[in-house]
């Protein structure tokens, strides 16, 4: 089990002047028989570099939190990387880092540095226009090839929907446009019709590839390209208007193609406005929207007699932790929706799916994986961390101590199983399985963000709900490992960059009571229009629930509507100024 040579992807077969995989099996094999010392020299070589860098990585001295400085160093090196023309930060390939653009859009609510929410809210209007966004179905593909968002890598994946879903909410409560906020609903759609299982929990991914109409032969993304044939069929004299809002051309309309997968297909992206198309077509603006508005539903149906791809139906803990966090926050924030409940619903189904299937409450151990009646795998810091924060979100839309109470053991257990004392920080592995020969550390925030920045924010949260110091001192341990120069590096570590915003800001508790109704709604409106990432937020209902509730969280047994009307509490470490009854008076403060 000593690893002795690597990769990060193989194709099936030689392409791209990469060998196959079965060729890269081959000469492993051969290696192994024909000079089974030098493997073995070589894996020893290799494990004691790996072991020596681990030993590097551990902090000699404490060093104090880094400065507010920092942050605003750190969206300084996202300013240097930005894409003006296109969005996003570099060039191609570009994958939606939503950790990115939330430590961005954190950074503007401590610093009111206005270029951090730009690039951000530029961004993921980009990419909401783009190819990487499926405008059909809903949701978002794995990344783009291409710098323009055009051409995606067609897989789908669970952890992505869930994070884009909180970076377009919060876009939306930052900039005040609703468009970012139908972007996290149309996400949120695809996941309940496509990726929900039937008690509620969510599936993994969906594959890239797909059997091509009519073949017996798969190709990347031949569920979703169409060609111009087809839409001129399906529109008759109405196709030139479809053409030109996704950009559809008799050649093909990928800029990115090397392969030559996309030669007279075409994926839809948002290529022309509505004014534009009446100007081209000599159309009203009026007849333009009643195609469009119904474009969308024929298009979906055409494709949908097509051969979908492979879903991947496990279910994994940590993924489903953010997508729980998603539908909960959406649910407190979109609050005029009438789909508000169904979202609260939809978190409240999967974390009891979850309870039954991957939690033992008796052993209080979590498993990684649930797929056909079985779960398996222990599971990783990053499992109890992402679950964490899910329950975390769905407390603070729900109002129901369950959530928390799980929260908090969670935690508990995850801090005896992955704390490390000496140096601080948090390990990937328990530490218990022998055949794991590195216990390590993971800092980088990429697809999915590092368990470290998930635990760090939760615990921030804990202690803000709680009281208690513990969670904050660890927090802090835990920011302290970075050092000083932490704006450094926001670039690989946004959203632990995004922590330290947090430590920096002004924490504040928002707690609003009363019965359901148009009092209550009205304070609720007023916190959801803004951006406050530093703020616990509550709504009770009287009654049972809040004394239950109160019993675990004392400072909220005090609070009680004012003249039988809602009223809204804000607080700051837990000292809270006059409660107000009026939107108006909660918008003043």
């Amino acid at each position: 089990l000593h690893p002795f040579f690597g990769g990060t992807y193989f194709p099936p077969t030689s392409r791209w002047g990469r060998p196959g995989f079965s060729e890269v099996l081959t000469h492993l094999a051969t290696a192994w028989k024909d000079d089974p010392a030098k493997v073995r020299t070589a894996a020893a070589g290799l494990l004691t570099q790996l072991r020596e860098t681990v030993a590097s990585a551990a902090l000699p001295t404490v060093v104090p939190v880094a400065p507010v400085s920092a942050v605003t160093e750190g969206v300084s090196h996202f300013t240097k990387a930005y894409d003006r023309r296109n969005g996003g930060f570099g060039g191609a390939p570009k994958f939606p880092r939503p950790s990115e653009l939330l430590f961005l859009l954190d950074a503007w609510a401590l610093t009111h540095v206005h270029e951090a929410r730009q690039m951000t809210v530029d961004t993921l209007r980009a990419m909401a226009l783009g190819g990487i966004h499926d405008h059909l179905g809903g949701g978002f593909h794995r990344y783009s090839v291409d710098a323009e968002w055009r051409v995606p890598h067609f897989e789908k994946m669970l952890y992505d929907q869930s994070q884009l879903v909180l970076a377009n909410l919060a876009a939306s409560q930052a900039s005040g446009d609703p468009f970012y906020a139908s972007v996290a609903e149309d996400t949120l759609d695809y996941v309940r019709h496509d990726l929900t299982a039937s008690d509620g929990a969510f599936y993994s991914a969906e594959d890239a590839d797909s059997l091509v109409p009519g073949g017996d032969v798969k190709s990347e993304g031949a569920f979703y390209v169409f060609g111009t044939a087809e839409i001129d069929r399906l529109f008759g004299n109405d196709a030139p208007i479809v053409r030109r809002r996704l950009g559809l051309e008799d050649a093909g309309n990928a800029p990115s193609d090397p392969h030559g997968e996309f030669r007279g297909l075409n994926i839809p992206y948002v290529a022309q406005s509505v004014d534009e198309i009446a100007a081209r077509t000599g159309r009203s603006a009026e007849e333009v929207l009643q195609v469009l508005a119904d474009m969308r539903g024929r298009m979906y149906e055409a494709r949908s007699d097509r051969p979908r791809p492979h879903l991947d139906d496990k279910v994994i803990t940590a993924w489903n932790g953010l997508m729980i966090g998603a539908f909960a926050r959406t649910a407190r924030v979109l609050v005029d929706s009438p789909r508000r409940d169904e979202w609260r619903e939809s978190a409240v189904r999967a974390a009891r799916s979850l309870k039954r299937t991957v939690w033992n409450d008796t052993g209080r151990t979590l498993q990684r994986r649930f797929r056909a009646g079985e779960a398996a795998v222990d599971a990783f810091c990053e499992d109890y961390a992402c679950l964490a924060h899910g329950l975390i979100e769905l407390f603070q839309a729900t109002g129901d101590a369950e959530w928390l109470d799980w929260a908090l053991t969670l935690t508990e257990v995850q801090t005896q199983k992955f704390w490390d004392e000496t140096d601080g920080g948090w390990f990937s592995t328990t530490g218990e399985d022998p055949s794991v020969l590195l216990r390590l550390k993971e800092d980088y925030d990429g697809a999915e963000p590092a368990a470290a920045s998930v635990t760090v924010r939760n615990l921030m949260v804990l202690a803000h709900l709680t009281g208690d110091h513990t969670f904050m001192d660890r927090a802090k341990r835990s920011l302290e490992r970075y050092g000083t120069e932490l704006g450094r590096v926001a670039r690989v570590m946004p959203y632990m960059v995004s922590n330290l915003a947090a430590w920096h800001a002004r924490a504040s508790q928002i707690v609003i009571v009363g019965a359901p109704g148009e009092y209550r709604l009205a304070l609720e409106r007023v916190v959801a229009g803004r951006y406050l990432p530093f703020a616990v937020q509550l709504t009770l209902t009287p009654g049972a629930g809040q004394d239950a509730l109160a019993g675990r969280l004392p400072w909220l047994a005090a609070m009680t509507p004012v003249d039988s009307r809602a009223a809204a509490y804000v607080c700051a470490d837990f000292a809270c100024q006059r409660p107000v009854t009026t939107a108006a008076e909660l918008e003043r403060l």
